[in-house]
């Protein structure tokens, strides 16, 4: 498995054509206690950088937009009923979607986690 981060924050984990969506350890920092989480619907195509999840802490409300162009498969239902997923487990299991991939090419241009380290080291 491959994971991939985007200049918004966000991360992708590829398995084949599957990628699971999430932000990262960083953003859900900025953003503090997570109080609400919105994930897209099942079945809805999204292109890359297309706003695709809402996350709202005590702090500010931001979109969570896709790092890849695909079709969502689900919404990650634990973050309905605890949103705090975000916070104690944002690169694991406070994921935000998952979608197949219909270009993985466009990975290509996101950063690997070495690169994404000296990238929020800058911030």
């Amino acid at each position: 498995m491959s994971r991939y981060f985007t200049e918004d924050h966000e991360w992708i984990d590829v398995d084949g054509d599957i990628g699971t969506v999430g932000i990262s350890d960083y953003a859900q920092g900025q953003l503090g206690d997570i109080v609400f989480v919105e994930v897209p619907d099942d079945g809805r195509r999204i292109a890359k950088g297309d706003e695709a999840a809402v996350v709202e802490s005590v702090k500010a409300a931001s979109d969570v937009y896709s790092p890849a162009s695909g079709t969502v498969l689900e919404g990650n239902p634990a973050l309905v009923d605890d949103p705090s997923l975000v916070n104690s487990d944002p690169e694991g299991e406070g994921w935000f979607f998952k979608i197949t991939l219909s270009d993985p090419a466009e990975l290509e241009e996101l950063m690997d986690e070495t690169a994404y380290a000296a990238f929020v080291a800058k911030l």
